[in-house]
């Protein structure tokens, strides 16, 4: 048997807004449909989703990202009616450093960096992880709509 691919589903409003967000956040592309259909659209009528499962779906909708390199797991960003309004069970963690084999002080600088950079594009810093005398260097952030992560 072998290993099952590994995909992450959040739960979202608007999947064009974390679409955009996570492909800049990851380096990621937008999912193409499956096989010749020429849109995701095509594709969920094709395999017989009626239409009033694709209400606010059009043939420019894509709520999926994938690494253009196939390595790392595919993005699905699934539709839900309600917001966000705690705290996640499971984050997203993305190491911006080599971890502890970079000096602090330069993975404090390519964390800030990184901050500064995702928060051009729509998200938010909740909190900073720096434990007094720790060689350790985190940041909480949020995306657009409020799903947190955490950059170190």
């Amino acid at each position: 048997m072998t290993a099952p691919r590994l995909s992450i589903t959040i739960d979202c409003r608007d999947p064009k807004v974390l679409v955009d967000f996570w492909s800049t956040a990851l380096g990621y592309v937008m999912e193409e449909p499956p096989g010749a259909h020429t849109s995701w659209l095509g594709y969920w009528r094709s395999i017989g989703i009626p239409d009033s499962d694709l209400v606010g779906v059009d043939d420019s909708t894509c709520d999926s990202i994938v690494d253009p390199d196939g390595i790392r797991p595919r993005i699905w960003f699934q539709v839900v009616p309600e917001h966000k309004v705690t705290k996640n069970r499971v984050h997203l963690d993305l190491d911006v450093t080599d971890g502890r084999q970079w000096p602090l002080e330069e993975r404090l600088a390519a964390v800030n960096a990184e901050v500064e950079r995702l928060l051009a594009c729509g998200a938010s810093r909740l909190r900073i992880l720096a434990p007094a005398d720790a060689d350790y260097y985190a940041v909480v952030m949020a995306d657009p709509e409020g799903n947190e992560f955490c950059l170190s």
